[in-house]
């Protein structure tokens, strides 16, 4: 059962003030590639998931920007943990067309 919605804005550093967006798209593709259920938004992505694979997750997207050679990455991170199940639905449903 997903018990934790988490949003993650990475907010990586290329070499040469390169554009950041490709990097974002490798971090979402990473997210993608992890099967788990997300939405994007315009500021940052909600991934729903069990919290110990969502931690495994951030590591996974700090290490392909290392892969990239970005110079430095920030991440900001939020948690909404309920142990009784949550999905992105449960907050935004109402919202959807």
């Amino acid at each position: 059962m997903n018990d934790t919605l988490m949003s993650i804005q990475m907010i990586p550093r290329p070499k040469n003030g390169e554009d950041v967006i490709p990097y974002v798209d490798e971090a979402i593709r990473v997210i993608d590639e992890s099967g788990l259920k997300y939405r994007v938004g315009p500021l940052e992505t909600t991934i729903e998931g069990e919290m110990s694979e969502l931690l495994i997750l951030i590591q996974k997207m700090n290490e392909r920007m290392v892969e990239l050679e970005v110079e430095s990455l920030m991440n900001q991170i939020k948690f909404y943990h309920v142990p009784e199940g949550i999905s992105i639905e449960t907050l935004t449903g109402k919202y959807d067309d």
